[in-house]
């Protein structure tokens, strides 16, 4: 009997102990969004008193890459991310295997060419130095941007995973160097022309409504979306920060921050 009382003690320490700890309301209701600087981690930034009426602590963790930030989102090390348009995402998951879904769009950012060197796109002399984000869906994105404007051909101008292996035609000889995104405002004293995307631009101290030769119009597709997993896109603190992300608060904000450099997609 005495060895019994004793299991019996030991047995309902643990199932105390167990529920203990599952109750811990700061781990339970804590969100770790990982975003670039500009204008992700600004944007979301808006929307963290909202959450914390909620009951909901924010974290948001700044990344300089688009590689990271869905790594460590695959790898449960975050739980979303905010930086990335569908087909970067959709190329993403098909060459890493990732199964990372979409939870909802909040903006989109007119992608631009920029230049120290010129005040015109009529100005690019023959044989230019131009360059390009070295991702495939931002590669493309560039690609087509040129395309759309004339500047060169390519097989299917709605491609968008087009390469420059897609090029039929480039009259004025352009020279392209593919680079890592978060490098390209680096060359803009180096080279003729450079197409950035506008969260990097935005971060480099330009401002895409005035300083972009060329830019996306505001039907462009590439909505900037929140990301998260099959397993926590149902989560309810996951739907309160989509909910918060679309309110007309951010809306506001996006319109009033960055003058048409950001547009809402809701």
């Amino acid at each position: 009997m005495k060895k019994l009382l004793v299991a019996l003690a030991a047995l309902f320490a643990l199932a105390g102990c167990s529920s203990s700890n599952s109750g811990s309301s700061s781990d339970s209701q804590k969100l770790v969004v990982a975003a670039t600087a500009v204008p992700h981690a600004e944007i979301l930034k808006q929307v963290k008193p909202l959450l914390a009426k909620e009951g909901i602590d924010l974290e948001i963790k700044v990344f300089a890459d688009y590689v990271q930030p869905n790594t460590q989102v695959a790898e449960k090390a975050i739980d979303l991310n905010y930086f990335q348009t569908k087909p970067y995402l959709d190329e993403f998951n098909r060459q890493r295997g990732t199964q990372l879904t979409i939870i909802t769009g909040v903006h989109i950012e007119p992608f631009g060419a920029y230049s120290r060197k010129l005040k015109s796109i009529d100005q690019l002399p023959d044989g230019a130095t131009v360059t390009l984000p070295n991702d495939p869906s931002n590669n493309s994105r560039a690609l087509l941007l040129l395309a759309r404007h004339g500047l060169i051909t390519l097989k299917d101008p709605n491609d968008e995973l087009a390469t420059q292996k897609d090029i039929t035609a480039n009259p004025k000889h352009f020279k392209f160097r593919e680079l890592e995104a978060a490098m390209l405002p680096r060359t803009l004293d180096e080279v003729d022309l450079a197409l950035i995307n506008t969260n990097y631009a935005l971060a480099a101290g330009l401002n895409p409504t005035k300083d972009a030769l060329l830019i996306e119009g505001k039907d462009s597709p590439y909505v900037n979306y929140l990301v998260g997993r099959p397993d926590n896109k149902d989560d309810p603190r996951v739907q309160k920060l989509a909910k918060a992300l679309t309110s007309p608060e951010v809306k506001a904000f996006i319109e009033q921050k960055y003058q048409g450099a950001v547009l809402p997609a809701f």
